[in-house]
Order: C-alpha cells, then sequence, then structure tokens
C-alpha cells in the first residue's frame, strides 16, 4: 500500500514539474498572443463601428449585437487542441462547475450592458474622443483592484493611472469644439455620458474577471468561461434587436439605408464579429495570464491607437487638446512598462544571487511573471 502511495506521490511531482516545464515555454508566447490579439481587435473593431454608424447606420442594438455574436468562433481555440492538435489531455469543459457557469452567465449580461452603452457612445461621438474618454476607466479599476482583489498601490501604477486620468480630463474640458456639426447638444451628452458609463462598467468586469480566474487552473477554461459570457451577452443584444424590429431591420438597412452598398455592410457586420472577439479573448487572456490592472493599462494604452486611426481613417480633428491627451496617454503607459521590467529585472537579479549563493540553478524569468494564483504551474 506504501509503496503504491509512494509511486503515485512520485507520478504527481514528476507530472507537476512538466507541466511547470511546459507552463514557462509557453507563457511568454501566450502573453504576446493575447496581447496582439487585443491590439488588433481593440483598433479593428472601433474603427469599424464608426464605418458603420458613417454610412448611415442607425440601428445601436445591431452595434451591440455584433460586439458578442461572433462567440461561435471560440469554439476554435476550446476544441481543437484536444481533438485535432492532441496537445493537451484536458477535456472541454472538464471542472466546470455550476458555480462557474453562474458567474459567467451574471459576468455576460454586464458585458451585454456595457456593449450597449459603448454602441451608444460610439455612434455620436468621434472616434478618438470615445477612445480618450474610455481612458477615464483606469482610476476606477485601480480602486475596485484595491477593493476587490487587494491590488497593491504603487508609485508606478498610481503614476499612470493619475496621467491617463488628467488626459481624459483635459479632453473633456476642450470637447465642446470637437461635436460634429449635425449633432445635438443633448446627444452629444448622452454619448458623452453613455462613453463614460462604458468605461465605468468595463472597470468594474475586470477585477471581478481576476477574481473568478483565481478559481480556474487553466488557459481553456478562461476560453470556455469566455464563450459562456459571449453567448449571455448575445442573448441580451437579441432580445433588444427583437424588440427594435429584429434581424428584419438588418436585412433592411442594409439594402435600403446603409449607403455603401448590402456586400459593404454584410463584410462590416462580419469583420465586426471577428474583431470583437479578437478585442475579449485578448483582454481574457491579459487578465488571466496577468492581472486586471495590467490588463486595463494595455487596453488604455491602444485607445491612442484608436485616436490616431480615427484621424488617420476618417479625418477627425487633432488638435493641441488631442495632441496633448494623446502624448499622456501614452507617457504614463511607457512609465508603467519601464516600472514592470525594472522590478521584473530587480527579482531576476536577486533569484540569480541567491542561486549562486546556494549553488542552486538559476530561475528563468518566465518562472518569475507565472501568472498570480493558488496554482500556477497549472493555468497554461
Amino acid at each position: 500500500m506504501n509503496n503504491n502511495t509512494t509511486t503515485q506521490d512520485q507520478f504527481h511531482d514528476s507530472s507537476e514539474q512538466d507541466q511547470k516545464a511546459i507552463s514557462n515555454k509557453r507563457y511568454i508566447p501566450l502573453l504576446l498572443i493575447n496581447y496582439t490579439c487585443l491590439f488588433v481587435g481593440s483598433v479593428s473593431s472601433s474603427l469599424l463601428s464608426k464605418y458603420y454608424f458613417n454610412h448611415k447606420g442607425t440601428n445601436r442594438w445591431v452595434s451591440t449585437w455584433v460586439q458578442s455574436a461572433g462567440f461561435p468562433l471560440l469554439f476554435l481555440p476550446i476544441f481543437l487542441p484536444y481533438y485535432l492538435f492532441k496537445c493537451t489531455q484536458r477535456k472541454p469543459f472538464s471542472r466546470f462547475t455550476p458555480g462557474i457557469l453562474i458567474l459567467s452567465i451574471f459576468i455576460g449580461l454586464m458585458l451585454g450592458l456595457n456593449n450597449l452603452l459603448f454602441s451608444w457612445g460610439n455612434s455620436y461621438l468621434p472616434v478618438s474622443t470615445s477612445s480618450l474618454l474610455l481612458s477615464s476607466q483606469l482610476v476606477f479599476n485601480l480602486i475596485l483592484s484595491v477593493i476587490i482583489v487587494k491590488q497593491r498601490i504603487t508609485f508606478m501604477n498610481l503614476n499612470c493611472v493619475i496621467l491617463l486620468t488628467l488626459s481624459s480630463i483635459l479632453l473633456a474640458l476642450g470637447s465642446s469644439h470637437d461635436r460634429p456639426h449635425d449633432l445635438t447638444r443633448a446627444k452629444y451628452f448622452i454619448g458623452f455620458m453613455a462613453t463614460i458609463g462604458a468605461g465605468l462598467l468595463f472597470a468594474l468586469y475586470l477585477p471581478i474577471m481576476e477574481m473568478v480566474y483565481k478559481k480556474v487552473y487553466c488557459y481553456a477554461m478562461v476560453m470556455e468561461m469566455q464563450l459562456v459570457m459571449e453567448i449571455s451577452a448575445t442573448a441580451l443584444a437579441s432580445v433588444g434587436m427583437a424588440l427594435d424590429g429584429g434581424f428584419a431591420e438588418m436585412k433592411r438597412e442594409s439594402g435600403e439605408v446603409f449607403d455603401k452598398g448590402e456586400g459593404v455592410y454584410w463584410a462590416t457586420v462580419l469583420a465586426n464579429l471577428v474583431t470583437w472577439q479578437l478585442c475579449f479573448m485578448g483582454t481574457a487572456g491579459m487578465v488571466f495570464l496577468t492581472c486586471s490592472l495590467t490588463g486595463g493599462i494595455c487596453m488604455t494604452a491602444l485607445l491612442g491607437m484608436n485616436v490616431l486611426g480615427g484621424v488617420l481613417v476618417y479625418g477627425e480633428d487633432f488638435g493641441g487638446v488631442k495632441a496633448v491627451s494623446t502624448v499622456m496617454c501614452g507617457w504614463g503607459f511607457c512609465s508603467y512598462v519601464y516600472g514592470m521590467y525594472v522590478n521584473n529585472k530587480q527579482l531576476d537579479d536577486d533569484h540569480m544571487q541567491i542561486s549562486h549563493a546556494t549553488n542552486a540553478p538559476p530561475i528563468e524569468m518566465a518562472q518569475v511573471v507565472t501568472p498570480p494564483s493558488s496554482d500556477p504551474h497549472l493555468r497554461v
């Protein structure tokens, strides 16, 4: 009996060491892949959503629906590794408990409301203005991260949050001159407040996700949760579309309203489906692999790219206020990244000194930056 127990323990230790080695090898590439998805998805989806409204698309429920209706794309990262590539022994949705299912549905409904507020804001405001306004979510993200996940406040993250928040305030003070000529003050105010509301909801969404991900033991489960959340958000948007005319309205809009023709209309819808899934998949991965505050800061840094995209693609005004706001946004992000680099380098040097003092093999950087978890060996 004791021999069997010893053998099982040795096998468990060996498997855990193997999994740890795999985790260290996969962590950095997985992090880069997720940030690439976040980068491409965030910039492209924002520009495509504005393209829809610029060419007489009017249904905000359609814009909300496309943000989550691309959820079938998530079947690829969930099922292909097990059934096609044979690179994992875990079956999809293994250990996916009823509690995780309920949490995913609830968060998905919250995400659906966030999508609606974003659509309202994006329909009225220029891309550059709405992007910079969304950066205001970062200060709320920091506060809620401290409350919900006990995020430690440092000079590095506080400096970044202050700079990014000041950039949003600066934009707000001069935003009245940025209103399109055919847009009333009331509609501009609605767009302004809807965008701020979307930022606040997203600031709550990120630390809640970090808290939930502490109960998740692998990246595949993150994608499975994301699938359930997107289905819930799509259900909410579908109810809104049904009350507002349903999918028949999309067909009418594509043929009679959208001024670029029916083919371009459906291509825009399809492109939105893909880019929004990339954006949300990248966001979920960043929060899982790092933390909610880092995910929020990375997203806020991409808002500067959205500002430049709005200027380059749609010829939006880029006066002194937006220029200074963009510089402050970039400055805050760069200071945060540099602070992370210094901290990680210090950790690496400390581990090297300990290794030399004890004649132990040096700890690789990938081990130092493993995701926060009670069992980080199983998270990738």
